[in-house]
């Protein structure tokens, strides 16, 4: 029987302008496709506090848009509500899962988006930031892989249409 509240996920990563507003975005893109979007509360945060009440970073809005996403959201830091709000927490990397351990995040909720990626070899979304524009093609490509595959997860797991 499908779960009768919406799923609710947060992705995390350091400031909350390039990975995880990009995977709310493509995961909420990706759910309304399905006709799922009602099923999913989707948010996004960081793990500091540099970019709180910023636009995300013009090189993931730019990538993100010319792939069909918009990246609306202002950033906000991750606070210990959060725990209490959603059912699962998905960090970016290695450094973001062991911030949010230190944070208080409840183990059992945490996880890697790159759980959810085919590829062994994918353990971790690197931060583009400091490079260039093809470091964000990069970061989409990952992102979208295990959106898709989250997505198909989360609909086996909660009883949802695929």
């Amino acid at each position: 029987m499908p779960r009768s509240t919406p799923v609710r996920l947060l992705f995390v990563c350091m400031g909350n302008i390039c990975r995880s507003p990009a995977a709310e975005a493509v995961f909420l893109h990706k759910a309304a496709a399905r006709g799922l979007a009602d099923h999913f509360e989707v948010d996004s945060a960081g793990t500091g506090d540099w970019h709180v009440g910023e636009r995300a970073d013009r090189r993931s809005r730019a990538e993100g848009e010319r792939r069909g996403y918009a990246l609306t959201r202002l950033g906000r830091q991750v606070n210990a509500n959060d725990w209490d709000v959603f059912d699962y927490i998905i960090g970016m990397d290695e450094d973001n899962r062991r911030n949010l351990l230190r944070m208080g995040a409840p183990r059992e909720r945490l996880h890697l988006l790159c759980d959810w990626h085919p590829l062994p070899t994918a353990r971790e979304v690197p931060d583009p930031y400091y490079g260039g524009d093809d470091g964000f093609a990069r970061m989409y490509d990952l992102i979208e892989t295990a959106c898709n595959q989250l997505l198909d997860a989360l609909c086996t797991e909660h009883g949802l249409p695929h």
